[in-house]
């Protein structure tokens, strides 16, 4: 027999969300009481403990999007997207943005580079890095690859 003290629960509740204002019942101190090391959060970049500050030991590079990594990753383009293109045409990066294959701004940014997802039927001269399986899947195909940087 269901009584109401053991009914199934039929819904979730949601995680309770700390330090939204003194109507939530959890606001001010986010039921973290008052003052001591556990009421604290994480030692902040700007505040070392005494130690100088990380924004001053690296004076140079300050605010936000600063530190981007400095290798940025190709654009990929993949082998069923050159199907398309015509019989024994030179595959470069001022072709592919003539074709409409990839953006301007990003192919000169970026560069790009062949990868081998799909197959390709039409014989191509590459002249811009591709990968191992690619490679092999255009020179199957009778085309050729004209970079020294074949294989990055």
């Amino acid at each position: 027999m269901i009584t109401l003290n053991n009914l199934p629960k039929i819904t979730k509740r949601g995680k309770k969300r700390l330090g939204q204002g003194h109507g939530s019942g959890r606001g001010k101190t986010a039921g973290r009481g008052t003052k001591g090391q556990n009421a604290r959060g994480k030692v902040s970049l700007t505040f070392s403990a005494g130690q100088l500050a990380h924004v001053r030991r690296l004076p140079l590079i300050r605010g936000k999007y600063r530190n981007l990594p400095l290798s940025r990753k190709h654009l990929v383009v993949n082998l069923k997207y050159l199907n398309f293109l015509p019989p024994h045409s030179v595959v470069d990066l001022e072709f592919l943005i003539k074709n409409h294959i990839v953006k301007e701004k990003d192919a000169k940014e970026y560069g790009i580079k062949i990868l081998g997802d799909g197959d390709i039927k039409v014989p191509l001269t590459i002249k811009l890095p591709c990968s191992h399986g690619a490679a092999k899947k255009i020179q199957a195909a009778g085309g050729k690859i004209e970079t020294d940087k074949s294989h990055e």
